[in-house]
């Protein structure tokens, strides 16, 4: 069947009435559903099918594709392919059409019009330190939807409240559009304003913008570019899909061949400010909390950097020392969230890297004031008792 704009905006309209929606998901052999506090729920409304079907599917991407000629070649070369697409009500997707078992598939990101403030983020005050910044690199980590453009997006509109600077984009697509306050902004898209990442920070060094922001960084090419703009007095934003400040930076570093190490290492050393990692974790509200990590630049940090983790080197153990700075690890994160009883201590412990570290936190906390969420007994005890029957379940084996 075939489907034109005006039906396609009504789907869309209906299913992002329902609430808190932020993403929907088409795949072949399944309803239309859509992601709300990260579940997935059924959208079965008519005159639309119970169970899409590849042909279906292919018809909405048409509508969004547009007969794009990049976006036609990408799906056919790689599988998928990237694009925005805007309602007539100015409700704005983030959409990925792909291929899954031999049928078309696609997910759309629901993009939120009003660009959020630190307030209703809840962000650590640190964040308002960090804006500061005249040069070098921040990265914003996390896996996907855990917030990391909307968390960008707040940190740069909190600049165009206070400087008067150039501020220039690089996004595939343009998720939220900036108002002009007192920065001026130059918003670029990938296949519509510019060609590749790499062409584009490369224009961008000779289109005087003091802040850099580029959506992702993907391949070795474009974190090159990224490490120069940050050591040649730009202030430069962007994402990766790492989970933590340490395995961020092994991430930069492998994009390089061993030959380069050493140097790659002394740059990244020298051009970042701050890593801020971010992840959605379920709260005892019903709704998801976002839990962060923060690392940012110092003797120790660098010191790491450049000659790498051991025994007595640990970023996570530098990251907790330097909590004087404001910053924090994941594990201080969501132990303060329990102490304020936003998460249990199931969730804590599902979330958290040191389970048995975490396990002895919760014990004494549990010492000191009861809880209801808390299961009862020595979380570390049992912990202890579960490593111990393992230990020598393997060595039976």
């Amino acid at each position: 069947m075939k489907m034109n704009r005006d039906q396609l905006d009504k789907l869309f309209e209906a299913m992002v009435a329902e609430a808190e929606v932020s993403d929907l998901v088409f795949v072949a052999g399944r309803p239309m559903q859509i992601e709300t506090q990260g579940e997935l729920k059924p959208f079965i409304r008519e005159p639309y099918p119970q169970e899409l079907t590849s042909d279906y599917i292919e018809s909405l991407a048409n509508v969004m594709i547009d007969n794009n000629q990049r976006l036609l070649a990408d799906l056919k070369e790689y599988g998928s392919c990237d694009c925005g697409y805007t309602l007539k009500s100015a409700c704005r997707f983030r959409v990925n059409v792909y291929f899954q078992n031999g049928n078309y598939a696609m997910v759309l990101r629901h993009l939120k019009p009003l660009i959020p403030t630190f307030e209703s983020l809840h962000l650590p005050p640190l964040f308002s330190e960090i804006i500061k910044e005249k040069n070098g690199i921040i990265f914003v980590t996390g896996g996907t939807g855990m917030g990391k453009t909307t968390t960008m997006a707040a940190m740069l509109n909190e600049i165009n409240k206070n400087r008067e600077i150039h501020i220039l984009t690089l996004e595939d697509p343009i998720e939220f559009l900036f108002t002009p306050i007192k920065a001026t902004f130059s918003q670029r898209e990938l296949g519509r304003d510019f060609y590749t990442f790499q062409k584009g920070m490369r224009a961008a060094m000779r289109q005087a913008p003091k802040i850099i922001f580029i959506g992702e960084i993907r391949d070795r090419e474009t974190m090159e570019i990224v490490l120069n703009a940050g050591e040649t007095g730009h202030l430069v934003f962007s994402t990766l899909h790492t989970t933590s400040a340490a395995t961020t930076v092994n991430r930069i570093i492998g994009m390089f061949g061993s030959d380069e190490e050493t140097q790659v290492r002394e740059r990244l050393a020298g051009s970042m400010r701050y890593i801020i990692s971010l992840r959605l974790v379920p709260a005892t509200s019903g709704r998801r909390l976002l839990v962060t990590e923060m690392m940012g630049n110092n003797l120790r940090t660098r010191e790491a950097i450049l000659l790498g983790e051991n025994e007595g080197r640990r970023l996570d153990d530098i990251i907790e020392a330097g909590s004087v700075f404001g910053w924090h690890s994941f594990e201080q994160s969501l132990f303060k969230a329990y102490e304020q009883d936003l998460v249990t201590d199931e969730t804590v412990m599902l979330y958290c890297t040191n389970k048995l570290k975490m396990a002895q936190r919760i014990d004494a906390l549990s010492l000191q004031k009861p809880r209801m969420s808390h299961t009862g007994g020595s979380l570390f005890a049992s912990l202890k008792m579960e490593e111990e029957e393992k230990s020598r379940s393997k060595s039976k084996a």
